[in-house]
């Protein structure tokens, strides 16, 4: 067999199947994001969870139930605001689509759990059962982003099993671990998860 001069020999087995599996794994990611809802902004996520950490304190030093689920409400609003805006300044600028594809799947699945929370919020506060409604909203919302995850990246379904193994013995905690328990999730997990997605994910 004639040789080269630049004939290094032939590569060794390890090599090329170390080359294959990170091949295959590339290709692997790039399908599950070509087919998935990609808008979810981890910046935006980030500064959901700083104005979280300011509802939490300032929702725990409010002297009446009415004055604390005020400033929650509030949060939530400032929440949705702040995640509607980032949403649509990633998706202009990674040229996705809020309104077709993965997106026309993620919002009913997103929409429907959060649609039952605020019925349950009204029937609770109704009743004056305020102390459920830690846990009913973190139960809620992870519901929501596991069942809009299944149309987007794992790290999004990862956040939503998250909210809801806290959202569990937030259920059941002591009546005044429930700002402690939001604080966690909408400030700690929110943010935490938010810088993953942000850097794995485009912003």
């Amino acid at each position: 067999m004639r040789s080269f001069p630049n004939d290094r020999g032939p590569v060794p087995t390890r090599d090329v199947g170390s080359q294959a599996a990170a091949n295959l794994r590339f290709i692997r990611e790039a399908l599950e994001t070509a087919g998935a809802f990609t808008a979810v902004s981890g910046w935006g996520q980030v500064a959901i969870g700083a104005t979280a950490f300011v509802a939490f304190a300032v929702a725990a030093r409010q002297p009446t139930r009415g004055r604390w689920l005020a400033a929650w409400l509030l949060e939530a609003a400032v929440a949705v605001t702040i995640a509607a805006a980032a949403m649509v300044v990633k998706a202009r600028r990674k040229g996705l689509s809020l309104s077709s594809g993965p997106s026309r799947r993620f919002w009913p699945s997103f929409g429907a759990p959060l649609v039952v929370g605020a019925f349950l919020t009204v029937a609770l506060v109704s009743r004056g059962l305020f102390d459920l409604l830690p846990g009913v909203w973190l139960l809620l919302f992870g519901t929501a982003v596991v069942a809009g995850g299944a149309v987007s990246v794992p790290l999004v379904r990862g956040m939503g099993w998250s909210f809801l193994a806290l959202g569990m013995p937030a259920l059941f905690a002591p009546p005044p671990w429930g700002d402690a328990f939001l604080a966690a999730g909408f400030g700690g997990l929110l943010a935490l998860f938010g810088v993953a997605i942000a850097r794995r994910h485009g912003g």
